[in-house]
């Protein structure tokens, strides 16, 4: 219950928290924190934990090198309205350490996106995180909203995480946005290194929106450092694995990518405790 009164803790109403999940009222909301489970099917909590950022207590979360760059950004971007591109290989933690940061700070926004989205795709997932309802809007009222949504918030900050997959009528409409909330609203996007070559490319081909992009991201994408071998060493240790053999396993399987050294980990574990 602690994660869902946090969750519901960033938005301004529990109205507005329930607006922003899928398929959950607002009654169902005020159930699950008042205690009254009967009538909630175990379907209901899983959708919900899916969403609110429930952590599997099992697995020991630690704060790599990229975690402080990641957080540091952020708060910087969320404090002053600033727009950064961020961007590194798969599997370097970005998209944890911005989960974190969106579910411990108030009037922090956050997308996945997604390459199928279109405008009005887009608009509606960021309606939603916004806790704000659009059935029967048009793109240009979505817009508005979203606007004005953002404008009465105390250092909004908006995270676009993949977002080398907009389309490029969608990844435009960033544009618009920073031309409405300059000063007002901090905007980061965050991909692969993919996105600055994207970037590149367009600008070069002359390609339309791209220059403008790249002049309000201050020309410039942070690119993260890789992940390190005393950051994988830590999340061994935190996780069970002490013994030198052990991680020097993980440091040899895993090629800097997080995901294969929760895997590497999970199977040693699971190994180990075969053979006691």
């Amino acid at each position: 219950m602690n994660t869902l009164r946090r969750y519901c803790e960033r938005y301004e109403s529990q109205n507005r928290a329930s607006a922003s999940l899928n398929g959950v009222s607002s009654a169902t909301i005020s159930q699950m924190l008042n205690g009254n489970w009967g009538l909630i099917k175990d379907e209901m909590w899983r959708n919900v934990a899916s969403q609110i950022g429930y952590k599997d207590a099992k697995w020991v979360a630690v704060e790599t090198a990229n975690f402080r760059t990641i957080t540091d950004i952020l708060s910087d971007a969320q404090g002053n309205s600033l727009v950064m591109a961020i961007t590194d290989h798969a599997g370097a933690g970005k998209t944890f350490s911005l989960k974190h940061y969106t579910e411990s700070h108030k009037h922090v926004y956050m997308l996945c996106c997604d390459d199928h989205w279109d405008r009005k795709i887009f608009l509606n997932e960021l309606l939603m995180s916004l806790g704000r309802e659009c059935v029967g809007q048009t793109v240009g009222e979505m817009m508005k909203e979203v606007i004005r949504t953002l404008k009465v918030c105390e250092n909004p900050l908006l995270i676009l995480d993949e977002a080398d997959k907009l389309k490029d009528f969608v990844l435009t409409l960033f544009i618009s946005l920073y031309n409405k909330l300059e000063d007002e609203c901090g905007i980061v996007l965050c991909a692969t290194s993919h996105l600055e070559k994207r970037l590149r490319q367009g600008l070069k081909s002359n390609a339309r929106g791209y220059a403008e992009i790249w002049s309000r991201i201050g020309s410039k994408c942070i690119a993260l450092r890789g992940v390190s071998a005393a950051d994988i060493t830590l999340i061994c240790e935190k996780n069970g694995i002490t013994d030198k053999k052990s991680i020097d396993l993980v440091l040899g399987d895993c090629e800097g990518n997080l995901r294969r050294v929760r895997r590497k980990i999970h199977a040693i574990i699971k190994q180990q405790s075969k053979t006691v």
